[in-house]
């Protein structure tokens, strides 16, 4: 649920409990006729976890796959969790203006919204959730304003720890670098409009969906 927390109570230069429980706390403007959701947090928070629920329970949902130079991770498919391209063709397309938003994250891989999928499903009507890394939201943020902002957190520090080693799909020297920049993401979740702690990936998803209007499909 949103509520205060204090995800980096072992984390050095995180938010203070104090100041998470002010973000979650605070009236929020509300911003009618939700249409787009943009969905952002930390590292190894469970964003693509969530995203794959609301997948599957929530079709009506259309959800933005995201374009990356990354190479796949066990069990990822190509143009279902990700279009995976190589650097030259992420570069033409943002030479030529086709991406919403795009990040160098973790100082490594290109990430990257494609611009026309998104304007194609909000023409339709549907409403859409964006899962993107914190510089992407940024981006979003100036050229949507009328997007809905959402911050998934963990429930604490030592559990975003626990989700990353357990992940198994990094080396050391990766979860040193991606704790790092988690440091910095937990930081920023002030910037955004509502605070999810993903406790539960159920739960969280179906909070998150319900700032779309949207029901489970069943």
């Amino acid at each position: 649920m949103s509520r205060p927390i204090d995800p980096t109570a072992n984390a050095p230069g995180g938010p203070t409990q104090e100041r998470l429980a002010q973000q979650t706390a605070r009236p929020q403007a509300p911003k009618p006729d939700v249409r787009v959701v943009v969905l952002a947090g930390p590292t190894a928070v469970g964003k693509g976890t969530v995203s794959a629920y609301v997948r599957t329970h929530f079709p009506q949902v259309w959800l933005s796959v995201s374009m990356t130079t990354r190479a796949p991770r066990p069990g990822e498919v190509n143009g279902v969790h990700y279009l995976f391209v190589a650097d030259e063709e992420f570069d033409r397309l943002v030479q030529t203006g086709e991406f919403l938003e795009y990040a160098v994250v973790h100082g490594r891989a290109k990430y990257g919204t494609p611009r026309g999928p998104v304007e194609r499903a909000l023409a339709q009507g549907r409403p859409a959730l964006l899962e993107i890394d914190l510089q992407g939201a940024r981006q979003v943020r100036e050229q949507m304003p009328e997007a809905l902002f959402v911050f998934l957190a963990p429930p604490s520090w030592d559990e975003l720890v626990r989700r990353l080693v357990g992940r198994g799909t990094e080396s050391q020297q990766e979860r040193e670098t991606r704790l790092a920049t988690a440091t910095r993401e937990l930081a920023a979740a002030d910037e955004f409009d509502v605070v999810i702690v993903n406790d539960d990936v159920r739960r969280a998803s179906e909070e998150l969906v319900s700032l779309l209007g949207s029901r489970p499909s069943h």
